[in-house]
């Protein structure tokens, strides 16, 4: 679905990322991994449009992407979800849904549809639909910006550091609903600093170190991989799901 290849990304004379390629396969959950400044934002970014890239190839569904506006990547079919959520805070719960959907703005009823359903999966957003998104907790702004990303029916729905600022027993449930949205059957490239939580979910991963891919491979197998563990895990790295 998503093949990267020998990208490269600057940053006026700051070399952000060198040469990275990966692949997101449908139907699996990709995971990237690395420290802060390892260059897994302005990866995000390069991909979803927010950042003209130096050289290299994105492609989704065989088709060239790199350097295209953001809104007409959000029309073929990414969406992301922002590292630290940047919900709408003045406005509504229902209104950051709204926003979601605007590239389908032309169905209205699809739109309304699809809000239901968010409440369905979010009962608690249902709950709060006229409140200001600036009021809720920080899981559920979580929540909100999750579902707000879906609102785009989206092939391919890109997380970025979504654990950031969040409990352990938040980061727990998101990371939850992340493996649900697997099991309908999507597509997933989830960024994150937290590599105990994202490679226990994750069917690959990448391990992004100062701009450079250093290590992949399946998820479990990272996992037990001396160098992840020295660097990123530590002691009981697999034991964030059996409390």
């Amino acid at each position: 679905m998503l093949t990267i290849k020998s990208l490269h990304t600057h940053y006026g004379n700051i070399r952000a990322l060198k040469g990275v390629s990966l692949h997101v396969r449908s139907g699996e959950i990709v995971t990237l991994v690395g420290a802060n400044g390892a260059g897994k934002s302005t990866l995000v970014n390069t991909i979803c449009g927010l950042v003209k890239p130096l050289k290299g190839k994105i492609e989704f569904e065989g088709a060239p992407i790199e350097g295209m506006p953001p809104e007409d990547i959000v029309r073929l079919g990414i969406a992301l979800v922002p590292e630290g959520r940047q919900i709408f805070a003045t406005m509504s719960v229902e209104a950051n849904l709204e926003m979601g959907g605007f590239v389908h703005r032309r169905n209205g009823r699809q739109v309304r549809e699809d809000i239901g359903r968010m409440f369905e999966r979010f009962p608690i957003l249902g709950q709060r639909r006229t409140q200001l998104a600036g009021t809720l907790s920080g899981g559920e702004q979580q929540m909100l910006a999750i579902s707000r990303a879906l609102m785009s029916r989206p092939r391919l729905l890109v997380l970025d550091e979504p654990s950031m600022g969040l409990a352990p027993l938040i980061v727990r449930e998101i990371f939850s609903i992340v493996r649900e949205l697997r099991q309908e059957g999507r597509t997933i490239l989830l960024i994150e600093q937290n590599a105990k939580a994202a490679l226990q979910i994750a069917d690959r991963g990448y391990v992004l170190e100062t701009g450079k891919v250093v290590l992949q491979g399946e998820g479990a197998e990272l996992l037990e991989h001396r160098e992840v563990q020295r660097a990123y895990l530590g002691k009981g790295a697999r034991q964030i799901w059996d409390a």
